[in-house]
């Protein structure tokens, strides 16, 4: 673990798991209590949990990784369809980790990114996943077909991204601690909610070799195999059966343009949510606010108290 990571999540441990040839996801381990799984988003890595994770770790056994292409796991080459970096390949890369380490059934706390991984990781391997907690997501599908003009506006990444190889990975390998700051900083906060040692992480990260790649091909995946995955989902009825929890920034772009607990009714049978009063990045925005949700909802204190 890096001396970042370190003063992040003391008492913590790290390391790999080679998830298949050639391809290891780092994680961060530490706490008490059945395990929960925590996912990052674009463009940051596992750093982003690091306002919650010692309130977490008094209740739950925290893993926290970094997906693919993303932190300090591989980045491998891209691949016909995308496919290398779909969401159910991520998927299947987080839920072969956790049974490495001995978890074959766990919950899941997933932002952005992570919250879309965790979605397919549920609906592909339902057995695997109790509980899960979505940030700031509505599902991927229902996102680009209500795509209008504030959408494409404040979410330009999901569209620059997705260009051909290789314009958008030139922009980003032009600067890449410029793109997180401006990416990041962008948002209804700008970049004062985030950690100075966090935000080294995430420009650590980014400015790795192949980084680039990875972040264009997973915005690729979710615009052309994803969605095949997503629709035959649909088209078959198949829905999340687990309790899910979304909440999403009332002061974001999701609750500007999406409506988060009709989207995921279409999607899953037993949801409840809310907003809270922070922007996108609601691990670092707003720790004592999910907190106070998240806790309630994987059992650690009395029933949440979002919209049922």
């Amino acid at each position: 673990m890096s001396e970042v990571l370190e003063s992040l999540f003391p008492g913590f441990v790290s390391g790999k798991v080679e998830v298949e040839p050639g391809v290891e996801i780092a994680y961060t381990t530490g706490g008490e209590g059945p395990p929960l799984l925590l996912l990052h988003g674009h463009p940051q890595t596992r750093a982003i949990w690091h306002k919650v994770a010692g309130s977490l770790a008094r209740h739950r056994t925290l893993v926290i990784t970094d997906l693919r292409g993303y932190g300090d796991s591989s980045r491998p080459q891209a691949s016909a369809q995308h496919a290398s970096y779909s969401f159910r390949t991520m998927a299947r890369d987080q839920l072969r980790l956790m049974q490495a380490l001995g978890h074959e059934h766990f919950d899941i706390l997933a932002h952005d990114r992570g919250a879309r991984t965790a979605h397919r990781l549920a609906q592909d391997h339902p057995q695997a996943v109790g509980r899960m907690a979505l940030l700031d997501i509505a599902p991927t599908l229902s996102m680009y077909r209500r795509t209008n003009e504030v959408f494409a506006r404040s979410y330009w990444h999901w569209f620059f991204l997705i260009q051909p190889s290789p314009l958008p990975e030139r922009a980003i390998e032009a600067d890449p601690l410029a793109y997180v700051r401006e990416v990041m900083g962008g948002r209804s906060a700008g970049l004062a909610p985030f950690d100075p040692r966090a935000l080294s992480e995430y420009e650590r990260c980014i400015a790795l070799p192949g980084s680039a790649r990875g972040i264009c091909e997973d915005y690729r995946a979710s615009a052309s195999i994803d969605l095949e995955h997503d629709q035959a989902d649909l088209d078959a009825n198949r829905m999340l059966d687990m309790p899910v929890l979304v909440l999403w920034g009332a002061e974001g772009v999701v609750h500007r343009c999406s409506e988060p607990l009709v989207e995921w009714r279409k999607v899953a049978r037993r949801v409840q949510g809310e907003a809270l009063p922070c922007g996108h990045y609601v691990a670092e925005e707003a720790p004592q606010a999910l907190l106070d949700r998240v806790l309630p909802f994987f059992g650690a204190g009395d029933a949440p108290q979002g919209k049922a």
